[in-house]
């Protein structure tokens, strides 16, 4: 029995076929793709490598179209004429820049679009020029750049021979001499304060031991608060009047800062004295009845006239209530007939010495 072709449902399906085609086109030209085109003309004004018909074209970063032509320009070989194809709604002005950019690792060029005020006149032809040096690639760009750089040792020959052969002759005398630059350094080191620091040398002041039999003992109890002074003598360096440089001294420090240090060895003077009745090193242990006040006013070397050390102290004891009993001025001097640290320690134990037995008596009289 002979099959009956299906004629009917072979030509639907035909003519459906060619219509989805039909449609798809109309689509992708209008709503569904870039929709209505328009033509712009490019002049590059140098080589561009790589650049293809079909490459894509790119308005701020965005695909709006792609390169439709390209061409040598007749009248300057050294120029190209492209010819793109963007989507109409693409603000392309008359001063829109023109560029070429190299994408993705291989290096795939596209045209580029950017920016642009002013408008063109209805109806003339557009043609967009491109920037100078638009198609040149980074690896272009580098070839110039060592190009130029060639060009300017090329020029500058002589004297950077010159240059070189003067730092080997600097070299040379840098290695000829280096034990004196070692030597040079180490000076600049130790006088900014750099390096090891020096050892400092550290000196006691005496407190006296032979004051005689106790005469009078203390009858009430007795404080020594650390006494007063400027600025100046807050310091364990050895002070010198007037002020100058002293390098013997540059090592030398008190054992603590000299008002401390007058403090302990006044309280070790008055126990030397009467141990049963030694004073307090602050009032922070009990109230005590007295308080023996002193403000130091000189601790130093003078070295104007006949050369000594001087110690001033100002006297004065108050009771618990805050009242003055009595006060004084104490002044010892001794002469020093060298100026360097031991001499100096040793005249300021004797003058020291002879305060402490003034200070004890006026005290115990006092009290």
């Amino acid at each position: 029995m002979e099959t009956r072709a299906p004629y009917v449902l072979i030509g639907s399906f035909v003519l459906a076929a060619i219509v989805a085609v039909f449609g798809f086109v109309y689509w992708l030209n209008n709503t569904g793709g870039i929709g209505p085109r328009t033509n712009y003309h490019v002049q590059f004004q140098g080589p561009v490598p790589g650049l293809l018909v079909g490459a894509g074209v790119l308005f701020n970063g965005i695909r709006v179209g792609e390169v439709t032509q390209l061409g040598l320009a007749p009248d300057n070989p050294r120029f190209v004429n492209a010819t793109i194809s963007v989507a109409s709604a693409t603000p392309v002005r008359a001063d829109t820049r023109v560029g070429l950019d190299f994408q993705g690792l291989t290096g795939v060029p596209v045209v580029t679009l950017e920016g642009g005020m002013i408008v063109a006149r209805s109806g003339e032809p557009l043609t967009l020029i491109a920037e100078a040096g638009a198609g040149q690639s980074m690896t272009q760009a580098a070839r110039d750049a060592l190009r130029r750089v060639d060009t300017v040792l090329e020029d500058n020959s002589g004297p950077l021979k010159d240059t070189i052969a003067n730092l080997k002759t600097f070299s040379d005398g840098l290695a000829r001499n280096t034990g004196k630059i070692d030597g040079i350094l180490a000076g600049l080191e130790k006088m900014t304060g750099g390096g090891t620091p020096a050892q400092k040398i550290t000196y006691d002041l005496r407190a006296p031991q032979n004051l005689g039999p106790a005469g009078k003992t203390f009858s009430a109890s007795l404080a020594i608060p650390e006494p007063t002074a400027v600025a100046m003598l807050q310091t364990q360096r050895m002070l010198f009047s007037p002020v100058g440089d002293n390098p013997g001294f540059a090592d030398f420090l008190w054992a603590d800062s000299i008002p401390k240090l007058v403090q302990a060895r006044l309280i070790d003077s008055f126990e030397n004295y009467d141990i049963a009745h030694a004073p307090l090193r602050t009032t922070d242990l009990g109230q005590a009845d007295y308080q023996l006040l002193i403000d130091i006013r000189r601790f130093r070397i003078a070295t104007e006239g006949e050369i000594r050390v001087e110690i001033a102290l100002s006297a004065r004891i108050v009771d618990k209530n805050g009242k003055a009993v009595a006060s004084r001025i104490i002044e010892a001097s001794e002469k020093l007939d060298k100026v360097e640290p031991a001499a100096a320690v040793a005249a300021f134990d004797t003058a020291f010495a002879r305060i402490a037995k003034e200070l004890i008596g006026w005290t115990v009289q006092a009290v």
